[in-house]
């Protein structure tokens, strides 16, 4: 039986009960079954796998209780997004193409992971391949916001988010191609972190764009990501883009004083919610008050990153999805008399959902000869420039501070026939993807309509224990 006096404050507290004997790992793991149970209207999950949890729960516990050393993530219930291969266990990308696929491997994180004694609980609901800000495009469902079930939890990770923002288990991950752990973070009041491109292999992600796409963790505190990134990072074969960097080793560090910089356009943008706006700037006179530097600074290249970060990205996933036919795996079309060409088209045009549709036709649109040049070729200029204008930026500061998001989450269904104002809700975070930089939200504040929203806040390339530092530090003010 499940003891519903369990409780999860963080990783270290329950490291400590399990050491003295006043829980278990099997008690963990019956608990969040039991709450996913509890709680399955939110639609967080697509798959559970209790049966396996359980088994290697019973099976940590006695290796623990006979002496053995622990693991850094000794019984930590992990939830995956469905989009991170788990070797025989289903793995759809929330889409009808990939309906009843099994992964044959698994992803280096998901090793990594393992191989530290975490437990995995499931596979977490989110938008289909990645391609969304609100987790309305999954073909299992919406994803409801547990603060308020007529809100969207955001996206693509919403279910990432909402399995730790309504306590169904310990931590997350969720992957980041233009906001998609961050956001769903803000909307839902927790944390959510990107990392550096090139920081965690990428190996057993299913790609959306390979130049931005990111795994990411979603937690409470700073010191539980900070742990779970230094186990699933670091370098690997399978992955050449991955930095011969050793993982950052997290130490909570001293109080210091913060250069701080935010953008003026940010902060003055028409979309950007007023009471968001002032909140910020507000913060901004603390943390100057308390001896920090905290400057607006002119960007102009503001505008360019939305048109820019949507014609590279669905350029990416146009090639990147062109594998899924329906002649290896994965859903086909019914008819078997279809001529091969025909038999494409009908698979794809019924396998996919609206959303991705919408983007290889848009990515195959701007790889076209005759507007290549046109779309392509500037948006690459405008990434190099921004890379370089960041690079400037952080010869005088040390921190970079945006809005996650111009609102809070907006009600299910409100922006589904307007899905460019969807777009554009990823000004402020496309920019870390677009540049590669290590970002984070932050669940500082709460608005008057009863949602949560925060800050996010950037280092430079690689300067993730920077950042954690500086978040860690902010979060206890």
């Amino acid at each position: 039986m499940c003891s519903r006096l369990f409780t999860f404050h963080s990783i270290q507290d329950y490291h400590k009960t399990l050491e003295n004997g006043t829980a278990s790992c099997e008690e963990a793991v019956l608990y969040y079954l039991a709450a996913i149970e509890d709680q399955k209207d939110l639609n967080a999950y697509i798959h559970v796998y209790a049966g396996d949890a359980l088994t290697r729960a019973q099976a940590l516990d006695k290796q623990r209780t006979a002496g053995k050393p622990i693991g850094r993530l000794h019984g930590v219930v992990i939830g995956l997004k469905d989009v991170i291969a788990y070797k025989g266990h289903p793995l759809t990308a929330a889409s009808g193409i990939l309906k009843n696929y099994i992964s044959l491997y698994n992803a280096t994180v998901v090793d990594r992971l393992l191989a530290e004694e975490a437990i995995l609980i499931g596979h977490l609901n989110c938008d289909e391949f990645a391609m969304g800000s609100s987790n309305e495009n999954s073909a299992y469902g919406h994803v409801l916001n547990a603060r308020d079930k007529d809100r969207v939890p955001g996206g693509s990770s919403g279910g990432s988010a909402v399995a730790v923002q309504a306590g169904l288990c310990m931590l997350s991950l969720g992957s980041d191609t233009g906001g998609s752990v961050r956001q769903p973070a803000d909307f839902c009041g927790i944390l959510g972190l990107k990392p550096t491109y090139g920081r965690i292999s990428r190996y057993g992600l299913i790609a959306y764009a390979s130049s931005f796409d990111q795994i990411g963790i979603f937690g409470r505190s700073v010191p539980d990501v900070a742990l779970l990134l230094e186990v699933i990072a670091g370098e690997d074969e399978y992955d050449s883009t991955v930095k011969k960097q050793e993982p950052p080793i997290w130490e909570a560090g001293s109080d210091r004083k913060y250069r701080i910089a935010y953008f003026k356009e940010a902060l003055d943008h028409p979309g950007l919610d007023p009471e968001i706006r002032e909140t910020i700037l507000q913060r901004a006179g603390e943390w100057r008050q308390a001896g920090h530097t905290v400057e607006a600074i002119g960007f102009e290249l503001l505008d360019f990153i939305v048109p820019a970060y949507y014609v590279l990205t669905t350029a990416e996933a146009s090639s990147n999805l062109a594998r899924f036919d329906g002649v290896r795996y994965g859903y086909r079309t019914p008819d078997p008399q279809l001529e091969l060409t025909e038999f494409y088209k009908r698979t794809r045009s019924e396998g996919f959902g609206r959303e991705v549709k919408r983007r290889i036709l848009l990515g195959t649109f701007v790889l076209s000869a005759g507007y290549y040049d046109a779309y392509f070729t500037k948006a690459q200029q405008v990434r190099k420039l921004l890379a370089e204008r960041t690079d400037l930026i952080f010869k005088d500061f040390d921190i970079i501070i945006l809005p996650t998001a111009p609102t809070t989450a907006w009600l299910i269904g409100e922006k589904t026939d307007d899905p460019i104002s969807v777009y554009l809700a990823d000004i402020y975070t496309v920019y870390a993807n677009l540049t590669g930089l290590p970002a984070i939200s932050l669940p500082l504040f709460g608005h008057t309509n009863g949602m949560p929203f925060g800050i996010q806040a950037m280092t430079s390339r690689f300067n993730e224990l920077f950042l954690l530092q500086f978040s860690h530090q902010m979060m206890q003010q």
